[in-house]
């Protein structure tokens, strides 16, 4: 570490100073519920589960979005025997969702925290053959100590916003330090390939967005008829993935839609299932109901706040359109192809970098989309309200928009195979 960066140099000893200062604002964050509070430990590196003989492979995703991604791949790289697959990531609703969703021979772990006492422990008792690092998520002890350890690394479903972009410029020696780390580089389209061979990556290429090739999980039936029971025929307005400062436009828009369908329905899913209560209170004289209760919506219920985790496809099909939120705040847009690939149209804000591609081919197929304010929201949800065919036709155009963005899965497998081909010479 001694021939890094100046700042890559800092950060180490930043981190080695705060490290025994760790657990105290671990269980900070777990009396917040940030953390889980039985498992504090594997955020320190430790852990009571013995590394599985055979090949390991280890992906890391910040959280559920990035870890929803890698399933399908994590499917496919199981096929071949005598190979496990620990899968970390930093967030407690992710590990209560991989839980769920992980096959046989993979496993959750907590990432550990980037400091380089966290780090060695994790290594040296997991022993990975190999490394993926899901999406966008770089930590400088932990990429620099596999790397130091042999271990093959690559970036897959790599994303570079033109904000992260710009930060990394101000420090490019640190850049190019961290990602040449990585074997190899898959970037989800070449905005994002050509920012990562600017700050310095080695073998990049275009591998297309993971996102697009998952099947979205069917929802429970009996959930499902329950809410279709519940909701009837009531128009639906259904605002998903929701963040801070995006609900004081909805709720007005469900206002001005109210005055022309009377029964309306809105529905919002927060990205945080945590807001729910803040998102009710925002709600005011509204009538009010909350998912996490538990409740399904009343005849005289207007908001439906579904403040659970895992549920959004239940909620998808509730709709004809759905609004994909992050977009109306400078956050960067939430996944929006779920909701296509489930013949939804889908509308979204100004602030779609994050998924840049996916929004464009949407919105061409579509015809529309995109939305600047809650004007914009009323009209657009009132031409799809009002006309259920030129919904469902938009919806289908969204599907095929979505289906040919695929391919991403096939790409990324087959080269992950040859750095685990190259792994084990």
């Amino acid at each position: 570490m001694s021939t890094a960066p100046i700042a890559l140099r800092a950060y180490r000893l930043a981190a080695t100073a705060l490290a025994p200062a760790a657990s105290l604002l671990l269980r900070t964050r777990a009396r917040r519920g940030k953390e889980e509070i039985a498992r504090l430990s594997e955020r320190l590196g430790r852990t009571d589960l013995p590394r599985p003989p055979g090949q390991l492979i280890w992906i890391h995703g910040a959280s559920i979005g990035e870890c929803l991604s890698v399933l399908p791949l994590i499917h496919g790289l199981l096929l071949q025997p005598n190979r496990n697959i620990l899968v970390t990531s930093g967030t407690v609703t992710s590990a209560a969702l991989m839980r769920e969703r992980l096959p046989e021979r993979a496993f959750h772990q907590f990432v550990p925290i980037d400091t380089p006492s966290a780090v060695r422990r994790f290594l040296d008792h997991w022993r990975p053959d190999a490394g993926l690092f899901v999406d966008s998520e770089l930590w400088p002890n932990l990429l620099s100590a596999a790397s130091a350890r042999g271990i093959r690394l690559a970036l897959v479903n790599g994303r570079m916003s033109a904000r992260s972009f710009a930060g990394w410029r101000r420090a490019m020696a640190s850049a190019r330090s961290v990602l040449s780390c990585f074997d190899l580089c898959l970037a989800q389209d070449e905005a994002s390939a050509g920012r990562l061979k600017l700050l310095g990556a080695g073998d990049v290429r275009i591998s297309g967005n993971l996102k697009a090739d998952i099947q979205p999980a069917p929802p429970d039936p009996q959930n499902l008829a329950e809410h279709l029971r519940a909701i009837g025929e009531r128009p639906v307005l259904l605002a998903a993935s929701t963040h801070p400062g995006e609900d004081e436009t909805i709720l007005p828009a469900h206002d001005a839609l109210r005055r022309e369908f009377p029964d309306l329905l809105t529905i919002i899913v927060p990205r945080h299932p945590s807001r729910g209560e803040e998102i009710a209170m925002l709600c005011g004289t509204r009538a009010v109901l909350r998912r996490s209760q538990p409740a399904l919506p009343a005849p005289d219920t207007a908001v439906y706040v579904a403040d659970t985790i895992g549920e959004l496809p239940l909620f998808y099909m509730l709709a004809r359109f759905a609004f994909i939120g992050g977009s109306l705040i400078p956050h960067g847009g939430q996944n929006p192809l779920e909701a296509a690939r489930l013949e939804r149209a889908v509308l979204a804000g100004p602030h779609t970098e994050n998924f840049a591609g996916a929004y464009e081919s949407l919105f061409a197929a579509q015809g529309a989309g995109r939305v600047q304010s809650c004007a914009d929201i009323v009209a657009l949800a009132r031409r799809w309200l009002s006309g259920c065919e030129d919904a469902r036709a938009t919806g289908l155009a969204a599907a095929r928009a979505a289906a040919a963005l695929g391919g991403a899965l096939e790409v990324t497998q087959q080269a992950v195979e040859t750095l685990l081909a190259h792994a084990a010479t």
